[in-house]
C-alpha cells in the first residue's frame, strides 16, 4: 500500500519525525518531485510523487547464506545476505574450504579459486555468475590486473558485470585478491 507525503513534503519545513512515525521501515532513500509555481497567494506545492512503502526493507526479507563448499567466515560477518531480490556476497578469498589455507601464493591460483568459491556461494543461494551484477576486485598489487582479467573474463560472459578493482595496502591473511559482488536473484 503506499501511503502518499504530500501533506508533510508540501509544506517549507519537512517534519521528519512525522515521515517515519508512518513510515517506520523507509530505507533511507526517498525521491521526489514537485509541480507547481508559488503564487502571492498560496506557498504550498502541488506532489508529483509520493513516498511508497514499497520501498522499505523488512527483517523478513533478509537471509543469510551459509555454505560448507566456501571458505567460513573470517569474522562477524555472512557469507552472502540475499535481501529483496539482490544477494550480497562478502569479499572471499582463494581459500581452500576444508583446510582454510590458500590454495598457493600465486595470483594465477588463488584468483581461480576466489572465483570457485564466490561459484559456490552464488548456487547455494540460488544464482550463477550469470546472475552478477557488479563485483570489486581488491588487489594486493594491481600490478597483477592483467592476470586476474585473464582469469575473471572466464567467469563471467558478455554482458560481463559493472566492476570496480582496487589496490588496497592489506587483505585478510596476506592474501593476493580479494573479490565481493552483488547478484539480482
Amino acid at each position: 500500500m503506499a501511503w502518499c507525503a504530500a501533506r508533510y513534503i508540501s509544506s517549507p519545513a519537512i517534519d521528519v519525525r512525522q515521515l517515519r512515525r508512518h513510515v517506520p521501515l523507509a530505507a533511507g532513500i526517498c525521491c521526489a518531485s514537485f509541480v507547481g509555481a508559488r503564487s502571492s497567494s498560496t506557498s504550498v506545492s502541488k506532489p508529483f510523487a509520493c513516498a511508497s512503502a514499497a520501498f522499505s526493507m523488512a527483517a523478513e526479507t533478509k537471509e543469510a547464506i551459509k555454505t560448507e563448499k566456501a571458505p567460513a567466515a573470517l569474522g562477524p560477518y555472512s557469507q552472502a545476505i540475499k535481501a529483496n531480490n539482490f544477494l550480497f556476497v562478502s569479499g572471499v578469498l582463494g581459500l581452500i574450504p576444508e583446510t582454510g589455507k590458500f590454495v598457493s601464493d600465486s595470483i594465477e591460483e588463488q584468483t581461480e579459486q576466489v572465483l570457485k568459491n564466490m561459484g559456490e556461494i552464488l548456487k547455494a543461494s540460488g544464482a550463477s555468475y550469470s546472475s552478477v551484477v557488479k563485483t570489486t576486485i581488491m588487489l594486493a598489487d594491481l600490478k597483477d590486473f592483467k592476470k586476474v582479467n585473464e582469469i575473471y573474463s572466464k567467469y563471467f560472459s558478455a554482458p560481463a558485470p559493472a566492476r570496480s578493482t582496487y589496490e588496497v595496502a592489506a587483505l585478510p591473511l596476506d592474501a593476493r585478491i580479494e573479490i565481493e559482488c552483488i547478484a539480482a536473484l
